[in-house]
């Protein structure tokens, strides 16, 4: 989850009393949060890189509190103070409203065709009249970063620029152009650049060199610039110095580009939300207008609130508690969730939900928030009304059975990893990929890790030739689940429970693995049989050498393979000795 640090004097200012750090502690725990730790600058400095680099660091005291990762409202001091204020009923849950400008002329951003390449959506939004200090702007500088870092992940889904308006004249373009042609003074730079060259500029940069990629190998790159040309950002890298922000700064223009036009809403929503409260009209956002490629015009922010109502009987009993519907309301109302009591008994609670609470999606949310505000270290404990017992899963049971006899056989287990690479489970076992029904990482980190593995025989193999250097021979076994593609599930995948046991000396051992698999069957209580048992039966198959592979049959349906390893496999997994090899599912036994 994430952390927050905020500094104790200004948090305690902004709560209008001071705390012990137990008291604050206790008063984080009653809301569902919790207080990580109590340091300063000069603290963590010495912690992280010693004492010699903390020489003039500051002694202010931090809180470090750590928050939901779904709770956006939370991630800057503003929105932490603000409820726990409302929690404590010492504010009214503020009411957010966007309204389009007094003069009636709405600023514009024309979002053009271009973009679609890259990162299709924006959104806007102005905050008039804001009052900065140097804290409320390290603030406002800090909730971006945290939500860049969260929902934005890492800027991938949305970018943020944030921009003194008065320095701009709208209406505003957003566009995709080639990285040649976009030429503009990145923020803090003294000199203009071209896209091009910002990409060598910032690969030096510790905070900027992460984002990088995600745009750099692209044909265009996305600019948003002023109806005088002037380049406000060039997302999802890094603002216009032109319109920075600065103390003085009255007149914000917020803007989102974004991958996910529901995410670019929320993080739209919680900056506006959280920083109104600094505008002269508290509260208050001006709207924009976004202009899409297909004529298509929406005003944003939506600022929207949403109802729903929820029986008050299914909330207590849910959590366990004895409350009058009266009471619920009450706790709903202390978590920013403005409630009523409907229906003609009044025993259901109608619940608005504002524009900061985007965590509230169903029902459960809205019971959890009761469940809080009423204290869980308040909820009586009491036996569950049930006289079920738990059991162990019956595959996960045969999976111990097994493990046990086959380790008696004089096999080793191994452990191997759930995700490999597509060469594992194609060229080197001589399958084609498009052939693998595996289930592929839309982003994977490394080489190695590409897909969930559809088959044990490659882990093993690979441990085989990371230990060649053990004493010979090698009896390895594993018994844990594979993954492939399945239509029939709503996930579109579905996990297999596979036994693989591979026999690795100067000669296969094809009758070890015979005699373990007969071993296998006997434990099974399997006969050899072909109406009601197990039989072999003579197969091809491009991983196991031509005429050294038999297919298993068990009651009529193939359930594996086993037989001596082909030599171009061998050698794909650098194996100089040969080997057998046993792969089965072990589903049909339960």
């Amino acid at each position: 989850m994430p952390t927050i640090g905020v500094k104790r004097d200004l948090l305690f200012e902004a709560l209008g009393r001071v705390y012990t750090e137990e008291e604050f502690e206790e008063l984080c725990f009653d809301y569902g949060l919790e207080l990580d730790e109590v340091t300063s600058e000069k603290l963590m400095l010495e912690k992280e890189q010693g004492t010699d680099k903390s020489d003039g660091a500051s002694d202010v005291v931090i809180f470090k509190v750590e928050v939901p990762a779904n709770r956006y409202d939370l991630l800057c001091l503003e929105g932490l103070a603000r409820a726990l204020l409302v929690f404590l009923r010492k504010l009214e849950a503020p009411r957010y409203t966007a309204i389009p400008p007094p003069g009636g002329l709405m600023q514009k951003l024309t979002i053009q065709p271009a973009t679609a390449e890259v990162r299709p959506h924006a959104v806007a939004a102005i905050l008039r009249n804001v009052s900065f200090t140097q804290e409320r702007y390290n603030s406002f500088i800090e909730l971006q970063d945290k939500l860049h870092q969260n929902i934005c992940r890492k800027r991938s889904l949305v970018a943020i620029g944030t921009h003194d308006l008065d320095t701009l004249q709208g209406p505003f373009i957003y566009d995709a152009q080639p990285p040649d042609e976009i030429k503009f003074k990145p923020l803090n730079q003294t000199k203009e650049y071209t896209a091009t060259e910002q990409m060598t500029l910032f690969s030096g940069d510790s905070h900027l060199k992460a984002y990088l990629p995600i745009i750099r190998d692209k044909p265009v790159y996305p600019i948003i610039y002023d109806s005088n040309n002037i380049v406000l950002s060039m997302p999802p890298i890094i603002n216009g110095d032109h319109s920075k922000i600065k103390l003085t700064t009255k007149n914000v223009f917020i803007e989102c580009t974004a991958t996910d036009v529901n995410k670019a809403k929320i993080v739209l929503d919680t900056l506006v939300t959280m920083f109104s409260q600094y505008c002269a009209e508290p509260y208050i956002v001006e709207q924009v207008e976004v202009v899409y490629p297909d004529g298509k015009s929406l005003v944003y922010p939506e600022l929207k609130y949403w109802h729903q109502e929820i029986s008050v009987d299914l909330i207590t009993k849910r959590i366990g508690i004895k409350e009058s519907p009266d009471c619920v309301a009450e706790l709903l109302t202390k978590m920013c969730l403005t409630s009523e009591l409907v229906g003609k008994k009044k025993d259901q609670v109608k619940v608005e939900i504002p524009p900061t609470r985007h965590d509230v999606i169903h029902a459960c949310d809205i019971i959890e928030d009761v469940a809080v505000a009423h204290g869980f270290n308040n909820i009586t404990e009491r036996i569950p009304p049930v006289t079920t017992i738990g059991n162990q899963f019956p595959v996960n049971k045969l999976t111990d059975l097994l493990r046990l006899d086959i380790a008696a056989a004089g096999f080793t287990e191994v452990l191997t990893f759930a995700l490999c690479s597509r060469e594992d489970v194609s060229e080197k076992v001589r399958h084609k990929l498009a052939d693998v029904p595996a289930v592929h990482i839309a982003n994977p980190k490394t080489a190695e890790f590409q897909i969930a593995r559809t088959s044990l025989l490659p882990g093993v193999l690979k441990t085989i030739s990371c230990n060649r250097k053990m004493p010979l021979p090698m009896k390895l076994f594993e018994i844990s689940d594979i993954v492939v593609k399945s239509k029939e599930k709503d996930v579109g995948a579905q996990n297999h429970r596979h036994l693989c046991a591979v026999h690795y000396n100067k000669s296969p051992g094809f009758e070890v693995i015979h005699g373990l698999l007969d071993r296998i069957m006997q434990l099974l209580e399997v006969p050899f049989s072909k109406e009601d048992g197990y039989y072999l039966k003579a197969s091809e198959n491009p991983t196991f050498f031509s005429g050294r592979c038999a297919e298993l049959i068990v009651r009529g349906k193939s359930i594996g393979f086993f037989g001596v390893i082909h030599p171009e496999v061998l050698s794909k997994f650098e194996l100089p000795n040969p080997c057998a090899a046993l792969e089965i599912t072990i589903e049909p036994f339960l």
